[in-house]
């Protein structure tokens, strides 16, 4: 990245409740140039974009304390020029008409890489950005999504087994095999 793609104001807030991805990203997004500030709430990402609102941000959609297109909404009222992602294990036509209508540059399925943020973060609005290089493969999506909703089950087989419409063995299966590329 050169100081030209990015402008100069690198500042860059990431927002994200799973904190192995948003120390990942971070670290990414720093070696790409950008001045990263990091949050892991709703509450601390509103408090982060009224000290400094950012030129970019990264926001997830469902965070533990709040929905992060709330945050979205903030960050656009304080500074109307920022480029704002959205990035969400959920990804559904409704949540990204919701999230552009508020402000949203661009809307990223998770796991989103730091090079599908950058891309999503620095295209113009004229310009269409590139497919992904390494799309997630039909049996990877279905996995993460029984991983996500395994996690908010609180790891509960059979409440994500009734949830999922799903046979309670067939899920016992599923979870003990290892992630599909």
């Amino acid at each position: 990245m050169t100081e030209e793609e990015i402008g100069p104001d690198r500042s860059l807030l990431i927002l994200d409740d799973d904190d192995l991805f948003l120390r990942s990203l971070a670290r990414a997004m720093e070696k790409r140039g950008f001045e990263v500030r990091s949050a892991a709430s709703a509450a601390e990402g509103r408090r982060a974009a009224e000290e400094r609102p950012p030129a970019y941000a990264v926001v997830d959609l469902r965070l533990e304390d709040g929905n992060g297109l709330e945050v979205v909404e903030r960050i656009r009222e304080l500074r109307p020029d920022c480029r704002i992602v959205v990035l969400t294990g959920y990804g559904a036509i409704a949540t990204a008409v919701a999230a552009v209508k508020l402000g949203a540059t661009d809307y990223l399925a998770k796991p989103a890489d730091a090079n599908d943020v950058t891309d999503a973060l620095l295209s113009r609005l004229a310009e269409k950005p590139p497919a992904p290089e390494n799309p997630m493969s039909a049996d990877r999506v279905r996995w993460e999504h029984i991983q996500r909703v395994y996690e908010l089950c609180d790891r509960n087989v059979s409440e994500t087994a009734r949830r999922l419409n799903m046979h309670r063995r067939t899920l016992q299966r599923i979870l003990a095999k290892r992630s599909p590329r």
